[in-house]
């Protein structure tokens, strides 16, 4: 008896004793975090591919900084973030402000995403042409129709501002307002309004978005002349994204700031491996390339 009332109090000083801080996590390929900037167009398709990753290396932890493409980008030309997924690549000025800084850049391509033209489903038509959408662009609107966009600074109105190769947009018949979701209302609350959203966010945006995407219809467009898919009407479905038919396609890279053997070389490798790519061809994008699949013909006797 006197030895358990001498041995008690060094068991409780022993289970109230505060534990060691917890070992930090190497930064490797496939452990450490990663900090990294992504275009909102494509937040889900790299929730995914996130998902996945950690599963095989759990030792991981990833923090984004999502938003629209002008937006986000400063912090990675100041490097304060390490990685981006962007619809582009850099400007030959910004990798020259990189390698002021003897930083070198990698750039991979992972998939290639559609943007779509939507309206509502009161609209007659079913249709229409990269010449109409260029000519809306440049302020021309016979029709009455307008163009509606996410925001004011989302990497999809640039595109199709280099597209119509115009710096400043006209004065009606272009409209933009703050998020995906937000277009997706509009167009189907509103008649003569085409809406432009990423493929990847209209395939697997927010649930809020989920009521309206029954009320509108994607548009199918030709291209145009001279360019492949001029020949009729495509829809952005993933076959026509993976074949280069559908006339407004987009790639969406990883964008590195190179550190040999972190984090963010390891996930940028995992990509555009075998794992990465058949994520993105469950998303309903293209991925960036097609492992070929052997078939085994067994002769029986």
């Amino acid at each position: 008896m006197n030895k358990l009332f001498f041995l008690l109090p060094v068991i409780l000083f022993a289970a109230c004793k505060p534990k060691t801080a917890k070992e930090p996590v190497e930064e490797t390929r496939t452990s450490g975090t990663l900090k990294m900037i992504v275009d909102e167009s494509f937040s889900s398709v790299l929730a995914d591919q996130i998902q996945v990753f950690r599963v095989d290396y759990p030792d991981t932890k990833f923090d984004l900084v999502q938003g629209s493409e002008n937006k986000i980008l400063p912090a990675f030309l100041k490097d304060s973030v390490r990685a981006a997924v962007l619809s582009r690549v850099l400007t030959p000025d910004e990798e020259k402000a990189f390698a002021r800084r003897d930083v070198r850049i990698s750039t991979s391509r992972f998939a290639i995403d559609g943007i779509a033209l939507i309206t509502g489903n009161d609209n007659p038509d079913s249709t229409i042409t990269a010449d109409e959408v260029i000519a809306l662009m440049k302020g021309s609107n016979p029709g009455g129709i307008n163009l509606v966009f996410d925001n004011a600074n989302s990497s999809t109105l640039r595109y199709f501002k280099e597209l119509a190769q115009i710096k400043e947009l006209p004065k009606s018949g272009i409209y933009t307002l703050s998020s995906n979701n937000d277009v997706i209302k509009y167009v189907a609350e509103h008649k003569n309004y085409i809406g432009i959203v990423g493929v990847n966010w209209l395939l697997n945006g927010q649930k809020d978005s989920f009521d309206f995407t029954t009320q509108v219809k994607i548009l199918a467009v030709k291209n145009v002349k001279g360019k492949k898919g001029d020949d009729g009407f495509y829809k952005p479905a993933q076959k026509n994204l993976i074949d280069g038919v559908y006339p407004f396609l987009r790639n969406v890279y990883i964008i590195k700031a190179e550190v040999k053997n972190d984090l963010g070389t390891g996930f940028a490798n995992w990509l555009v491996g075998q794992r990465g790519q058949l994520i993105v061809l469950k998303s309903g994008l293209g991925p960036n390339s097609m492992n070929s699949r052997d078939i085994n013909i067994k002769s029986e006797n």
